[in-house]
């Protein structure tokens, strides 16, 4: 086997892995920015990241803001509402939600 394909072996097996662990995190709350919190967010972030936080609503805008900043696509017309929804299902008020383990590659 070439050195070009034993890379492109590795490699793929390192994106399923990743496909997988992406498949076992749960969703976001169902609602009408659902949809756009996916695409803006879990670009670069796993659900779990979002699901434990509890933030207030001047916060949450304060991170949505950041994000944008930082290359999150939120459409102008979008921001109000998915800081709406952000705060509405994960406020400051609310209990994280538990963090669940997902294993990690074996130890040898």
């Amino acid at each position: 086997m070439s050195r070009l394909s034993l890379v492109a072996v590795i490699l793929m097996g390192r994106v399923a892995s990743l496909w997988g662990l992406a498949a076992q995190a749960p969703d976001l709350p169902a609602g009408d920015m659902q949809a756009k919190a996916r695409k803006a967010c879990l670009e670069c972030h796993e659900s779990r990241i979002i699901l434990q936080q509890r933030l207030t609503k001047a916060t949450w805008g304060k991170e949505v803001d950041k994000m944008i900043k930082w290359g999150a696509l939120v459409d102008a017309k979008d921001g109000n509402a998915l800081i709406d929804y952000l705060s509405t299902n994960f406020p400051a008020d609310k209990a994280p939600e538990p963090a669940a383990r997902v294993p990690g590659p074996k130890k040898k």
